[in-house]
């Protein structure tokens, strides 16, 4: 297999001759790399890498004879710096949907986490019950393992877009990353989002293509596209000499070629240990730890998660918190718990030395991005950074006929409080004034990201409404600009068209169109922010199910102008009642319905897509009069056609500007807003 092509090095980097050239360090030039590794001076590299007879495993084995020489740092540093060779930090990046969280639970149940007889569910890291049920990683989760008397700290991150902010915060702990991409797909999207993260840290990157055992595996195709996407991210050249590994997380195994795999993923440690260099600490030095992550228990309270960057942290120190934002303000607080993560458990400890991440309790208004210091020493570190949001919702009470039925925290007090306990811990998100003393606008990275929020919300028993969601703009230079973001569409190929005018209705511009494998076309799109709201499920209309969208913000750019959002009207219930079959026999050969006989539904609540552009009213609560004769001819009815059942995310992008979402425990509704100005059925622009 030939990972690189010779022009491709050749244009991208100055050869080497075997040769490390680094400024700080000096230069040694052997004839052969691997003439170190057999003299004796370096550790040997695993069979399985040296069985590997391409140039992949020869650019390997140089790669990491040269880290042993020249990168690998000493057991002792000047100034009071060790190094904690007991101990490698590493979070888990990738796009979505390309393994992450399979792969962890299989580095679990290999490491002896579990008891051989004890059950365990399917992604074990997915803890919560909306990342179950959507199958995505949405909170970023750490968890630690042993392998060989050496702890692996892993941070399992989220893939999708939306929840970058999650990234963000949690890569800061870590000395190195794990850079899944999957082996047919080849880098996404949120592959470069998450890449450029690590690199502007420069974090060490360890690629695994996962998913090898799929049969139209190209790990050839795949190496190369990554290495053009370091290229093209500016990496450094030490870091484009980046190690490969071949997994197959479903299966638990790993290999250095993709024809090599052992049966296990003891490759995968190997390279881990062997790659991602181990902190180096300076433990003499006063306290220093910043809060990366927050977490909460029902009866320890809210707790803290970070990385002792310097000195020790004890159980019951008093110690001070400090930020970078505020110079000179500090506060003290004492440390009730301490844990450290080992074997899939947090486990009380009574101190934690540098470079371990741990978890603390004890401390009630700890904040992200805030630094625990020694008392006498409050030194506050670099705060956390995350982009900001492109997209804008309003949060309001409940004003609907129905409302307070259905909900237990129905006010404007309970809707600010839990938006204020978010704000803690996504610093993704913001949260301004609304035009009134009982609306709020929320701001997020996407319609995903508010409406899994929204989601959390009304199964903790909140009930309130939501306006349509709205792009963020900004003046940039003297015009008014906003969001734009790169689509990349796989499609089959017969419906390449229709994917193509869809977007220009939109005016998203085709950047780029490429044959991708199995009769499937790859297409990227350069669109604004404001194309894409409600464009998912038009896609998968015109493409019968069979589109896939990936999306990843590209800048701020001059407004687009005018676009169309949705030419069909809505139809709009004319009184409050039940629904009856009789009366929808009559209304469905207006539009498609959403509602079935038997449901509940007031005057202004949307019961339907009309087929017209523009509302129009309709009654589905109408009942047929029992005093009329039968006639002949009337036993004859028409089946009535199965409703559209509106999912909170269909909402999301169903609705236009003068409509609302209802939101509560058991019910999501559509209905006009009756504050809105009516547009006459028009969309959003």
């Amino acid at each position: 297999m030939q990972v690189l092509k010779a022009s491709q090095r050749q244009a991208c980097r100055p050869a080497r001759n075997n040769a490390v050239v680094r400024p700080d360090v000096p230069v040694v030039v052997a004839a052969s790399a691997a003439a170190p590794c057999a003299a004796g001076l370096l550790t040997p590299l695993p069979a399985v890498a040296a069985a590997a007879p391409h140039r992949a495993a020869a650019r390997r084995s140089a790669a990491v004879c040269r880290t042993a020489t020249v990168d690998a740092p000493p057991t002792a540093a000047t100034g009071g710096e060790t190094v904690r060779e007991d101990i490698r930090n590493i979070a888990i990046i990738a796009h979505v949907d390309h393994g992450k969280t399979t792969l962890v639970d299989a580095m679990l149940k290999q490491s002896k986490v579990f008891r051989d007889n004890q059950a365990t569910a399917e992604r074990i890291m997915d803890s919560n019950d909306l990342e179950r049920e959507r199958g995505i990683t949405i909170l970023a989760k750490n968890t630690a393992v042993r392998y060989k008397g050496i702890k692996v700290n892993i941070i399992d991150t989220p893939g999708h877009a939306d929840f970058g902010g999650e990234v963000e915060r949690v890569i800061n702990m870590c000395d190195g990353v794990l850079l899944l991409v999957d082996s047919v797909e080849g880098p996404m999207p949120q592959t470069r989002f998450v890449l450029r993260k690590a690199l502007a840290l420069n974090k060490r990157v360890v690629v695994v293509v996962n998913k090898i055992d799929r049969p139209a595996a190209r790990p050839d195709w795949v190496i190369d596209s990554t290495f053009e996407l370091f290229m093209d991210l500016g990496a450094s050249d030490e870091l484009c000499e980046f190690p490969v590994v071949y997994a197959s997380g479903v299966q638990g195994i790993a290999g250095m070629t993709p024809d090599g795999l052992m049966e296990n993923l003891e490759p995968l440690f190997e390279t881990i240990v062997r790659e991602i260099r181990p902190p180096t600490v300076l433990p003499a030095a006063p306290l220093q730890m910043l809060c990366a992550n927050i977490d909460y228990d029902e009866h320890k309270g809210r707790i803290a998660i970070g990385r002792v960057t310097s000195g020790t942290i004890k159980r019951g120190q008093t110690i001070s918190i400090c930020s970078s934002l505020e110079p000179g303000k500090t506060r003290t607080g004492k440390i009730a718990e301490l844990f450290v993560y080992d074997n899939f458990a947090r486990s009380p400890v009574d101190e934690v030395e540098a470079g371990d991440i741990c978890a603390l309790s004890g401390i009630a208004d700890i904040k992200i991005g805030e630094t625990i210091c020694q008392r006498d020493a409050p030194n506050a570190l670099p705060t956390i950074k995350v982009e900001d949001p492109t997209v804008s919702m309003t949060f309001k009470v409940n004003t609907s006929p129905f409302a307070g039925k259905e909900g237990k925290f129905v006010t404007s007090r309970n809707v600010k409080e839990r938006l204020d306990r978010e704000l803690e811990r996504n610093l993704a998100m913001r949260v301004e004034p609304g035009e009134t003393s009982d609306s709020f606008v929320v701001s997020g990275r996407g319609t995903l990201h508010l409406g899994i929020l929204i989601e959390n919300m009304r199964r903790e028993g909140y009930e309130f409404e939501i306006g349509p969601p709205k792009v963020i703009t900004r003046e940039v230079d003297g015009k008014n600009c906003e969001p734009f973001e790169e689509a990349i569409v796989d499609v089959p190929e017969q419906y390449v068209g229709a994917v193509v005018e869809l977007f220009a209705q939109r005016k998203g511009e085709m950047v780029d169109l490429v044959p991708s494998i199995q009769g499937a076309s790859r297409i990227k799109f350069r669109i604004a922010t404001r194309g894409l709201l409600g464009l998912k499920n038009a896609l998968l209309t015109a493409t019968r199910g069979l589109g896939v969208m990936n999306t990843l913000f590209l800048e701020y750019a001059p407004v687009a102008g005018e676009i169309q959002m949705r030419e069909n009207g809505s139809l709009v219930a004319h009184e409050t009642g039940q629904v009856t079959a009789y009366a929808l026999e009559t209304a469905q050969e207006r539009g498609q319905m959403f509602v079935r006989p038997g449901d509940q539904v007031y005057e202004g609540q949307c019961v339907g897509m009309h087929s017209k552009a523009g509302d129009l009213k309709i009654n589905v609560c109408k009942a047929k009069a029992l005093t009329n004769m039968r006639a002949a001819g009337k036993d004859i009815r028409v089946g009535l056609d199965e409703p559209r059942i509106m999912g909170l995310d269909d909402a999301l992008e169903y609705i236009n500007d003068d409509e609302q979402v209802e939101v509560t425990p058991k019910s999501v509704r559509i209905r006009k807003d009756p504050s809105a100005q009516v547009r006459g059925g028009k969309g959003r622009k």
